[in-house]
């Protein structure tokens, strides 16, 4: 298994190959702000072919260079169909500071579009990867695994010592807490890759995390990750 990623652009969103080796095919998780340099890096250096983009939901930090990525290999990406429109207008997530963080920028969907459900098994490049349904930083937030490895990509639901922010058009914090809840009954050995900042495993933030402890009390979660 061969799973590399780097922090793109000014939101240090966390991108990611995954493949089953080197000189494989593989899918690209979350192409954020200005990613396509670095993927394109990862892609030499390892000799893989994307055959598909992943999307854990719809923030432009995590799909900013979605569209160039997929034209210009010709591969679908696949999103939630709550965060969808998001592709096209991602001002929606944002609200009022959308003018502000974005004035004058336009984007619109790549030509393959195709949609996530839960509990779905997405067979690409060799690799199964399960989506869970997990709503709260956004209607459309998902999670990836591939159980046989061990390994959730988190987007912004789950991070080293923190959880996604609920504050944003969209946010449900009751929704957060239901999908952290269902996310903690993963194995502690569970390698948890998240959207933005360092890696973590289940077992290390069940213990730790102190947005976790007092899960079932409704603790608020901090502003993390866009």
């Amino acid at each position: 298994m061969l799973i590399a990623g780097f922090p793109a652009g000014s939101f240090q969103t966390n991108c990611y190959v995954v493949a089953p080796a080197a000189g494989a095919e593989c899918v690209v998780v979350d192409p954020g702000q200005n990613a396509e340099e670095g993927l394109d890096e990862l892609i030499r250096e390892h000799r893989l072919k994307p055959v598909a983009v992943v999307l854990t939901h719809g923030h432009i930090d995590h799909m900013w260079s979605v569209g160039p990525v997929c034209g210009a290999r010709e591969i679908p990406a696949w999103i939630h169909p709550d965060d969808r429109v998001l592709l096209s207008d991602p001002g929606r997530g944002f609200g009022a500071m959308s003018k502000q963080l974005f004035g004058g920028l336009e984007f619109s969907e790549p030509d393959d579009v195709r949609e996530l459900t839960d509990g779905a098994v997405l067979e690409l490049a060799g690799l199964e990867l399960v989506v869970d349904h997990r709503p709260g930083h956004t209607g459309g937030s998902v999670t990836f695994r591939l159980d046989d490895e061990h390994v959730l990509f988190s987007g912004d639901l789950l991070f080293r010592d923190s959880i996604g922010r609920t504050d944003l058009p969209g946010g449900d914090h009751q929704a957060m807490l239901g999908s952290l809840a269902k996310t903690l009954t993963l194995p502690d050995e569970t390698v948890v890759l998240p959207g933005h900042g360092p890696q973590t495993t289940i077992g290390r933030e069940r213990a730790s995390n102190p947005f976790l402890k007092d899960l079932e009390h409704g603790a608020p979660g901090p502003n993390r990750g866009l």
